[in-house]
């Protein structure tokens, strides 16, 4: 699939959400007119359920929480009610000392406010994989603290899911760990399906290897459609940087958006308020994407039913009003500044260092922070490495870690050993933050080569026995797995 694909069919959303504005509940509306038959299909119609996830917190992942504050404000323009949004954000950066300013967010360096009216359903320890779960599957007993509010959806509803944060190969990051995991995160949607309480489902997620997620696990038979903004082995980017073009306004020392997200999102706020056409809207979006350097670039990807994309595109054939003469005058030829997701809070924390006095505690306070985190990233790229060697040797350790599955393969055949292993290595080597995240290949390759727990026991401790964790133990972070 070429790159960027999925994200020039952002519209489905668009479409996805069209049917809960001013009652207009089926499709045959957009042709201008209903037949008795269509018109009662209609009025059986569901309504569109929304789950928005913001996965991170601290003011250095700003642009996770203002993804999906501005994804908010699309569906609230859209006309879904807040008794069908359910939002999960850590809330920390609004009112951050950090932030310019307090009690705003912004998506865009020349955006409108994504903060208001934001429902705070559930927030800062609330924020876990075990309520996200039990919001998707509508179990309100299940859920620990927040709003309590579930996706409470019926045979004919439409559900939404939007992720944003840190991921890495089979899972994806949260504030209050344990991580999200693609087994678990499946088993849940298939539980979904089983209950027969949605008709269609779409899914958005923004992290690095999102395509992970999907691959070899979802199924084409659930009606769900899944766009991903990496596949199963890359990166996934930050945008709207400090130094970068186009660059946030001057007092914001963090990255406001990603660009997966920003992409389908300003897009949306462009058909919002310009009314242009589909081919306008993916003409845009396709020269918008592909300006970026392709080195820095990541695969859109697409899993599930594919049909509810192509089915929702025909639907959408003569709804918007106006025609634009020449959309290349509105389009910018200039590239958008991009960084890996997993280097982002290293721009935030070098951006504050060169603001602070010379010769201050405060910037030698921050000097020893920028290295202290550079220091464990070095360690869990080299202690995995080490691993490595020591359970298949100085040839064949790297490869072996570093080896790709076939397409439409899963990255592992067993999960419980997946989740053992990242412990086993957590325990005696540290945690692995979201930086480490990226090494979830190797403990899933660990797996596939049948290594046993006391094996990997002995190779942690060879490696990491003598290395003092400190602020990176798992007793004081928690356990990813």
């Amino acid at each position: 699939m070429s790159r960027h694909l999925a994200l020039k069919l952002n519209l489905l959303l668009l479409i996805f959400t069209t049917p809960s504005i001013e009652g207009v509940r089926f499709p045959c509306t957009l042709k201008g007119s209903c037949s008795l038959d269509e018109a009662q299909d209609g009025e059986n119609d569901g309504v569109t359920w929304a789950v928005l996830v913001a996965g991170s917190n601290g003011y250095y992942n700003y642009r996770h929480q203002a993804d999906v504050c501005h994804a908010y404000q699309i569906l609230k323009r859209r006309g879904i009610k807040d008794e069908n949004i359910i939002m999960f954000m850590y809330d920390d950066i609004a009112n951050d000392s950090n932030n310019p300013n307090p009690g705003v967010i912004i998506n865009h360096p020349k955006g409108h406010d994504v903060y208001a009216g934001v429902p705070k359903d559930y927030t800062g320890d609330n924020v876990t994989s075990a309520n996200l779960y039990a919001v998707l599957l509508g179990e309100k007993k299940l859920v620990k603290g927040g709003s309590g509010k579930v996706v409470n959806s019926k045979p004919n509803d439409r559900i939404f899911v939007y992720y944003s944060d840190h991921g890495g190969p089979g899972t994806l990051g949260m504030p209050n760990l344990p991580n999200v995991y693609a087994n678990d995160f499946i088993e849940v949607l298939e539980k979904k399906h089983a209950t027969g309480t949605y008709k269609e489902m779409v899914i958005y997620v923004e992290s690095c290897e999102s395509g992970s997620i999907f691959e070899g696990l979802l199924k084409d038979n659930m009606n769900i459609y899944v766009t991903t903004a990496s596949n199963a082995d890359e990166n996934s980017w930050g945008t709207y940087c400090p130094d970068m073009e186009p660059p946030p306004p001057p007092e914001y020392d963090t990255c406001l958006g990603d660009l997966y997200s920003v992409a389908w999102m300003e897009d949306s706020d462009l058909q919002d308020t310009d009314g242009e056409t589909l081919e306008q809207q993916y003409k845009k979006v396709k020269v918008r994407t592909y300006n970026n350097d392709s080195s820095q670039g990541s695969h859109v990807m697409e899993y599930g039913a594919k049909g509810i994309r192509l089915e929702s595109i025909s639907l959408y054939q003569g709804f918007a009003a106006s025609n634009v003469a020449n959309y290349d005058t509105l389009i910018s030829s200039s590239p958008m500044g991009v960084i890996n997701q997993r280097d982002a809070d290293l721009v935030f924390f070098q951006r504050k260092y060169e603001k602070m006095r010379k010769g201050s505690q405060e910037k030698a306070n921050m000097l020893k922070q920028i290295n202290d985190i550079k220091n464990h990233r070095s360690h869990l790229d080299s202690s995995i490495d080490a691993i490595g060697v020591r359970l298949f040797g100085s040839r064949n350790g790297f490869t072996t870690l570093n080896s790709l599955r076939s397409q439409g393969k899963p990255i592992v055949d067993d999960w419980g050993c997946l989740k053992t292993m990242v412990r086993v290595y957590e325990t005696h080597c540290g945690a692995l933050t979201q930086y480490g995240m990226k090494h979830m290949r190797a403990f899933a390759n660990i797996c596939n080569q049948k290594v046993t727990k006391k094996a990997m026991v002995a190779a942690s401790v060879d490696v990491c026995g003598e290395h003092d964790v400190g602020q990176w133990s798992p007793l004081k972070i928690g356990y990813s797995a």
